[in-house]
């Protein structure tokens, strides 16, 4: 079973549409959902939570579609949005007694040793925290009530490095058991290059292309050379390139271009960077 299945969704807006998306999250793996400010990624994760109602298109959570028991569906997810909803005067501990009369599998023990493991203070009000606690606390809550699959909105923005390190490890930590999977949107793309099985990339409310991780790198690459060298690469094995007085910079489809040519590696951030430019 898929932990999510999104087939011909759209959403228009008089300014914005989300146009005819179609992503496949696999039980126990991550997926970064990648986009420019704007690009649709936030828009995206309310259809999956029926917090706003599509305009046309199917929505499958744990193989339930999501307009059907949307509630009992929510025991299973685990969501940490831009804003955290929790009341400025709970403290951690009452947010965990709260939780405990809100969730039918809440972990009273997991809940504990993640506010440890993160280094959350149980005395301080939630209006007292910076933003980096407040993202904290929320990923706190959504891994205590035995979710099975997380939906993360720019989860680690606010945390310092260190932090954000320790929290991409816990994220890899929970799908190690198969049925557990992960929805993150970041802009903070080294993160999800990190911890991501599959890549979804979105521009200006369209799908540009989602594909394993891994694929991808196979896929692409990146070509450094004069204007000369650039002749000897065929047309259409550049998807993009860009000139200046040192030569050619250009992403290429690997298995298009000549053996003796060099081809570097290419980061899912330079990937982005090269299909927004492509898509203008």
């Amino acid at each position: 079973m898929n932990a999510l299945e999104i087939k011909n969704l759209t959403k228009s807006y008089p300014d914005f549409t989300l146009d005819n998306l179609n992503l496949t999250l696999p039980s126990g793996c991550i997926m970064g959902l990648v986009g420019e400010n704007g690009a649709g990624k936030s828009t995206t994760i309310k259809l999956i939570l029926d917090m706003i109602h599509k305009d046309s298109g199917s929505i499958t959570i744990l193989g339930r579609d999501n307009g059907d028991n949307i509630k009992l569906t929510k025991e299973d997810i685990g969501v940490v949005l831009d804003e955290v909803g929790i009341p400025e005067c709970l403290t951690v501990n009452q947010v965990g007694k709260v939780m405990k009369h809100t969730f039918q599998n809440w972990n009273d023990a997991e809940y504990s040793r993640l506010v440890q493991k993160l280094a959350l203070p149980d005395k301080k009000q939630f209006k007292e925290f910076s933003r980096g606690m407040k993202m904290k606390l929320g990923i706190a809550v959504a891994m205590s009530h035995n979710s099975k699959l997380l939906i993360l909105d720019e989860a680690t923005s606010g945390l310092d490095p260190v932090v954000r390190d320790e929290v991409v490890e816990m994220f890899s930590e929970f799908t190690r058991d198969e049925s557990h999977s992960v929805l993150i949107s970041s802009h903070i793309v080294n993160d999800l290059e990190k911890l991501c099985d599959y890549i979804a990339f979105l521009h200006k409310g369209k799908l540009l292309l989602c594909e394993e991780k891994d694929l991808l790198r196979e896929e692409y690459g990146l070509v450094h050379c004069s204007i000369d060298e650039f002749q000897a690469i065929p047309f259409n094995s550049v998807k993009y390139k860009k000139e200046n007085a040192y030569g050619v910079e250009a992403m290429v489809l690997r298995n298009a271009v000549p053996s003796d040519i060099h081809i570097s590696p290419i980061s899912i951030e330079e990937l982005f960077v090269f299909m927004v430019k492509e898509a203008k």
